[in-house]
């Protein structure tokens, strides 16, 4: 079943509990999350799906917030905070590694007691939840992705770049000079900088060894692996991706459902969180997953 138990639970088996909860990974790191459920409490926990939201790179689970509403009335929704990002602790050299952010995942829904689960990712998110549902197919009963390619060795970011302009000017500097790459113009001030602060409390060390990491991951070749159903959500004016790039995996996983967002940059699951989380609950809606 989809059911996913945890320390927020009551008595009657309805997670009640949305502060962050955290968990110890196998090699001794703490990790947080958060459950949000607003599903019916009268539902025996067992029937209910649960879905696990992974962020992108300098986010966190608070990067969802405004999905929250429009998915957790319907779905159990499970937001991990990405070791080194958020309240999760921040890995040494020794623990981190692509592998370990699949650990991760699957840990937590060890921890939770959750055999089965869906799964949506944002950018570098998505990659993790891709590589999940390779390697681990019996586990993932959907997989949505928003503005993602199969690892970023498919993208025309000079994370070389990036890294010497962090390194230089720091995060917020980083952001500051490259925040027109990533929304569109009139977004709203304060959520901009709300965008800014909340991306600048990761550790600059650790976001500088977290992108080489990515940028080997290159899932083409195994994409045509995926029989689960899979959403597939680009925008078409991202300045580091191409639509050609990301209609890679279109032709590579030929069961995906390809959409594309016209007019956005890179970060459309923050531009316009509320039609992702929509176009998220019309998928599970189209695949019987929810009502």
């Amino acid at each position: 079943m989809g059911a996913c138990r945890g320390t927020g639970e009551n008595p009657g088996g309805v997670i009640v509990q949305t502060l962050m909860q955290n968990f110890t990974a196998s090699d001794g790191l703490r990790l947080s999350y958060v459950i949000d459920d607003h599903t019916d409490p009268w539902r025996p926990v067992e029937t209910k799906e649960t879905l696990f939201l992974l962020h992108a790179v300098l986010g966190s689970s608070r990067r969802f917030y405004r999905w929250i509403p429009e998915l957790s009335r319907h779905i159990r929704v499970v937001r991990l905070d990405m070791r080194g990002h958020g309240e999760s602790g921040v890995p040494d050299e020794t623990q981190f590694s692509f592998q370990r952010l699949i650990d991760d995942v699957l840990e937590l829904a060890h921890h939770l007691q959750c055999p089965r689960f869906h799964l949506a990712g944002s950018s570098a998110g998505a990659i993790i939840a891709t590589q999940i549902a390779l390697d681990h197919p019996q586990r993932v009963k959907t997989l949505a992705t928003f503005a993602a390619t199969p690892g970023l060795a498919n993208t025309n970011i000079d994370h070389g770049q990036w890294i010497t302009s962090v390194k230089s000017k720091g995060l917020r500097g980083f952001f500051e000079n490259t925040i027109s790459e990533r929304f569109p113009p009139g977004a709203d001030p304060g959520f901009v900088q709300w965008f800014i602060d909340e991306a600048c409390r990761t550790d600059e060390d650790f976001f500088c060894r977290f992108v080489p990491v990515m940028r080997q991951v290159n899932q083409t070749a195994r994409l045509h692996e995926i029989r689960q159903p899979m959403l597939v959500v680009v925008p078409d004016e991202d300045p580091h991706i191409s639509l050609e790039q990301y209609q890679v995996v279109k032709t590579h996983a030929p069961h995906s459902e390809f959409v594309i967002y016209h007019g956005y940059q890179h970060n459309i699951t923050d531009a316009v969180p509320q039609r992702c989380a929509g176009e998220l609950l019309r998928f599970l809606r189209q695949h019987g997953v929810v009502q």
